[in-house]
């Protein structure tokens, strides 16, 4: 499986952005996915998982009631709608596959995209 991330741009403190990573390949909806981010000078850190079926989520605190992470197996991609967006929220999005577990960490996934850069303005 390969993963390509999409849809980052430039958007106003209080706007919203969607996110995708499509998959190649067909064992995508074996995949637990994950978004996590990277802004300058800091470490990466996990935004969001969802499991295979899309039935089960979890977020980050510091994005829980404004982002969602989604799935279309059928289309292999996942999706992170967010809103409500913070000047803090800037950063490099990747998405991430893992066969194991929900887990926060990035050495659980097995597979990255290649990265999408969201910027907020204030």
């Amino acid at each position: 499986v390969q993963l390509q991330a999409s849809g980052g741009g430039l958007v106003q403190a209080g706007g919203s952005l969607r996110l995708s990573c499509a998959a190649s390949g067909r064992t995508f909806s074996r995949y637990i996915m994950g978004w996590f981010r990277q802004a300058p000078g800091k470490e990466r850190e996990f935004v969001a998982a969802i499991d295979w079926s899309g039935s089960r989520t979890g977020y980050a605190e510091s994005v829980k009631g404004r982002f969602t992470i989604s799935r279309d197996n059928a289309k292999n991609t996942v999706y992170l709608q967010m809103n409500s967006l913070e000047p803090a929220d800037t950063a490099v999005y990747y998405c991430a596959a893992s066969l194991r577990s929900m887990a926060t960490m990035t050495t659980a996934y097995d597979l990255w995209g290649q990265g999408t850069l969201v910027t907020v303005s204030s």
